[in-house]
């Protein structure tokens, strides 16, 4: 099984910036992809930013240009640069993976990114 631990939420400013990081142990091998995705309160989750594997990237268009995902393989990381935040950036942030096996997607704990006006 694959764990995933959230780090490097908190609150700032509008226009500071955070970075983010997702720490994957156990069965990393199983991993495809991985992912950030963040949930407003009172609203669904979205997706944010992912990277496969073979180093695709993708980011929602609310976040591109301000968001930069990358990953380091050696640690099994991946982190999500969040530049110029805005207060609608405010949510809960989600790292998740997708692996080879049942139950396909894995999600971590989650971490609070709040932004002041």
């Amino acid at each position: 099984q694959v764990q995933l631990v959230e780090s490097g939420g908190g609150l700032v400013q509008a226009g500071g910036s955070l970075r983010l990081s997702c720490a994957a142990s156990g069965s990393t091998f199983s991993i495809t992809s991985m992912g950030w995705f963040r949930q407003a309160s009172g609203k669904q989750r979205e997706l944010v930013a992912t990277t496969s594997n073979s180093g695709n990237t993708n980011s929602a268009d609310s976040v591109k240009g301000r968001f930069t995902i990358s990953r380091d393989n050696a640690k099994n990381t991946i982190y999500l640069e969040m530049n110029n935040l805005r207060p609608e950036d405010t949510a809960v942030y989600y790292c998740r993976a997708g692996v080879n096996r049942i139950p396909y997607v894995i999600w971590g704990q989650g971490t609070q990114v709040t932004v002041s006006s």
